[in-house]
This record gives C-alpha cells, structure tokens and sequence, in this order.
C-alpha cells in the first residue's frame, strides 16, 4: 500500500470530521459520555477493523475515546487509513 503525499493527505482530511493529522496519524477524540459508553464503542470498533485487517491504537479516559490510526507497516498514512476512519465514524 502506497503512502499518501501531504496534499493527498489535506484533501483526504477535509472529507472526514473532527480529524486531524499528528504527524504520520491521523486522530480524532470522541465523547461517549461516560465510562460504559466509551467501552461500548471500543467493542463496536472491533468489527470495522477485523474486517480490513487494520486496526487503530485506542485510548480510552472515562467519558473520551481517542482513536490514532496511521499504517505502521508503510511508516505513515495510507488510504486505508482515511477508509477506517469513515468506517469508525459511521459507527458513531
């Protein structure tokens, strides 16, 4: 899978809502509510990655899920990276 080049990058990123690049990721913070909900949509994340064999780094702080994503076998972003992302947020 090919890296993406930084105006690629920009024009994917202007498709996606909430998302911004942190170096070679991509993150995006989501309020859950509370502690369950984030749990809950961690587990509902589990499907979307498993089926494209890409998973994001998650961190969960009580009520916010933070979700990082970058293709660490090529070194940087992907276009499969912008596509879990959509995935992600049509999950939320």
């Amino acid at each position: 899978m090919a890296l993406l080049g930084n105006e690629e990058i920009e024009a994917k990123l202007a498709g996606l809502e909430g998302w911004e690049r942190s170096g070679e990721a991509i993150v995006k913070a989501y309020d859950r509510g509370d502690f369950v909900g984030s749990v809950k949509f961690v587990d509902a994340l589990a499907t979307p990655a498993e089926e494209m064999g890409h998973h994001p780094d998650l961190q969960i702080s009580w009520a916010t899920v933070t979700v990082t994503i970058s293709t660490h076998s090529e070194g940087g972003l992907t276009a499969a990276d912008f596509e879990l992302a959509a995935k992600i947020d049509s999950v939320a």
